[in-house]
Parts: structure tokens; C-alpha cells; sequence
């Protein structure tokens, strides 16, 4: 496969390197090369199987659209973006590109997620999550620690579960999920202890995504890979 990675900051960079690692041709942009998505071209994604987002919010959704327009195929570790999301699905599904995306491509967080669904079945219980991450991370909460809130309250109806975000140095992520209860409490925790989880699912998604028109949540087809 040709890859071609948009953004070359920490996990971005890392994205390019896990590519190479398994085999695959790659190129790669930063924001300033790729500015509001100029180099996205037909002639510059001409046999490029996938693309990789890895920028800020309002630079993903501008790849998005120019990807999407030309029936190419991305994928979107960038998080922020969602209140456009509708938007891009329809894009794919209309211009018969490919959107696979997430608010975490790490397989790990993907069992959290599991799992917190059945602790959220718990009665009696005060649900309350954590997250920390980098002081660069400019989005808080996180997009994971948001999604685990979903999955929390849409097994507590009316229930409100509050999210504390820290930013603390080169945090590379920790999400905890508490129940307390009136006799215990219990924690699930997830700690990243580097980045190439999340650039390694990344890349097992572009290589998934190849071919396919359409669009998936991560959490949808991870359990493929």
C-alpha cells in the first residue's frame, strides 16, 4: 500500500515509521506543506490507497472534505471535529470515498470501552471519569474520555457523568472510569505508555479501509483487524 500521513508531530511521525515498519510505501505532510488541504489534489492522491489524519480538528475537517470529494479513502485519528460528522459520512457515502474514524485507534482502548459498558450497567452506582494527556492536547475533554461518558449515560439514563481532564507534561493518555457505590468502588483504568498503540491501530485501519467505500467508527470493525 501507499500511505500518505497528514501531520508530522509526535504521533503523526510515529504513524509514518509503523507504516514502514510493515511493509507499506508512505508519504508524508504537515499542516504547513498541506495548508487548508491545497495539496490534496487529484494527481497527488493518484495511487494513494489510504490517507492518515493525524493534524487538528479544523485542518482534519478540511482533509476530510478534499479526500472525501475525490472518492479517496482517510482515516482520522484527529479528535474535535465531530460536530461535522454527519456532514463527512454523507460525503463518503454521496462522492463513494472511505471514512474510518475515532476518538482512540488503540486496541486496548477498545476493551475499555467494552468493559466500561458492563461496569455502566451497575445500579447504585456514581459514575465519574479522568483523563490526562499532554499540556499540547488542545481539546478537553479528551474525545475517549468523551466517548466512555456516552457509553456510561446511555446505560444510566438521566444520569450526568462528570469528566475531570489534567494536562500534565508529555502524558502520553490515562483514562479511569469510577463507580463508587455505598459499599465500594470500583476502577477501570487504561495508561498509555506510548504513542504506538494508537499509531499501529491506525495504520491496521488504513490497511482495513483499503478498497471499501462507505464509513465506520473504529469501535465498529476493530475486532476485524
Amino acid at each position: 500500500m501507499l500511505i500518505l500521513v497528514l501531520g508530522k508531530g509526535k504521533t503523526g511521525s510515529l504513524v509514518a515509521e509503523v507504516a514502514r515498519e510493515r511493509g507499506h510505501g508512505v508519504r508524508a505532510l504537515d499542516i504547513t506543506e498541506n495548508l487548508h488541504a491545497s495539496a490534496l489534489t487529484a494527481p497527488a492522491l493518484a495511487g494513494v490507497d489510504a490517507v492518515i489524519d493525524f493534524t487538528a480538528a479544523e485542518a482534519a475537517v478540511e482533509n476530510m472534505r478534499a479526500v472525501l470529494a475525490l472518492g479517496s479513502r482517510i482515516v482520522v485519528g484527529t479528535t474535535g471535529w465531530y460536530a461535522h460528522l454527519n456532514e463527512m459520512k454523507a460525503l463518503a457515502i454521496r462522492r463513494e470515498g472511505g471514512l474510518l474514524y475515532g476518538t482512540n485507534f488503540s486496541m486496548g482502548v477498545q476493551k475499555l470501552f467494552r468493559l466500561t459498558a458492563e461496569l455502566a450497567r451497575l445500579e447504585g452506582y456514581t459514575f465519574s471519569i479522568a483523563e490526562t494527556h499532554h499540556t499540547s492536547k488542545l481539546d478537553a475533554p479528551s474525545g475517549t474520555a468523551i466517548t466512555l461518558q456516552q457509553i456510561v449515560e446511555a446505560a444510566q439514563p438521566g444520569a450526568k457523568v462528570e469528566v475531570t481532564s489534567y494536562r500534565v507534561g508529555d502524558a502520553k493518555g490515562e483514562h479511569i472510569v469510577t463507580a463508587a457505590g455505598p459499599d465500594d468502588v470500583l476502577e477501570i483504568r487504561h495508561d498509555a505508555h506510548s504513542r504506538r498503540g494508537f499509531a499501529l491501530g491506525a495504520v491496521r485501519g488504513a490497511e482495513w479501509l483499503a478498497g471499501k467505500q462507505g464509513a465506520w467508527d473504529f469501535r465498529e470493525i476493530f475486532e476485524q483487524l
